[in-house]
């Protein structure tokens, strides 16, 4: 399963691409704002500056809602560099654009998906990947694990190419679900991954041996 890390902090993703086990980033507006990235020329040299740290897969979420604005806006966002994927959200026109970039080699990340219908049309407009949000689902009693599972079987039936990106992944057993049921990359913030390393028996067992170590060696 691939690691993407979501936010626009650069400290926090070199951080992550420094530990070697991130595969890209997901970005959007709210996260932009969060680091005080406005204007249109900052926010793109901001993408640039990601990209410039990670390997591959850089998400950069369009704003607009309608097919030629969307088509427009994506376009720009693609040239920034060839590892940007064009973020683009679950609705009609969106999934138009998708096709329309798809044909023309444009990678694509479809958003603010909340069932497996969604998921359907996302694949059979050609996206690179979709987002299913288990957080926001659970926050309204709704099973987001169940859907991964549910796009996933889907998906290998039909053997369509889109990657399924779990989001709105907020803890480490919502990331260990994920693997378990078979997505293709959970993208989550920075606590989440490092919360990975940790387990009391870890630290204990490690400091046990430093302790004999000393001992012995003084």
């Amino acid at each position: 399963m691939k690691f993407f890390i979501d936010t626009a902090n650069l400290n926090e993703i070199k951080e992550a691409y420094d530990l070697g086990v991130l595969d890209g980033v997901t970005t959007n507006p709210s996260l932009m704002a969060k680091e005080g990235i406005k204007g249109l020329d900052n926010i793109k040299a901001h993408y640039k500056a990601i990209c410039d740290i990670v390997d591959n897969n850089v998400s950069a979420e369009v704003i607009a809602t309608d097919f030629d604005s969307i088509i427009k806006e994506g376009k720009e966002l693609a040239k920034i560099d060839d590892k940007i994927v064009v973020k683009v959200p679950m609705i009609k026109d969106g999934v138009k654009a998708i096709k329309k970039f798809t044909s023309e080699g444009i990678r694509t990340n479809c958003t603010l998906v909340f069932s497996a219908g969604q998921a359907i049309l996302a694949a059979k407009a050609g996206a690179s990947y979709v987002s299913p949000f288990v957080g926001r689902l659970d926050d309204i009693s709704q099973d987001g694990i169940e859907l991964i599972s549910q796009i996933r079987l889907i998906y290998d039936n039909y053997a369509y190419d889109t990657e399924i990106l779990a989001a709105s992944v907020r803890h480490a057993m919502h990331l260990i679900q994920c693997a378990e049921i078979g997505a293709d990359v959970a993208t989550c913030p920075l606590n989440v991954i490092t919360g990975l390393l940790k387990h009391p028996l870890t630290d204990s067992g490690l400091e046990k041996f430093l302790a004999d170590h000393k001992k012995v060696n003084g």
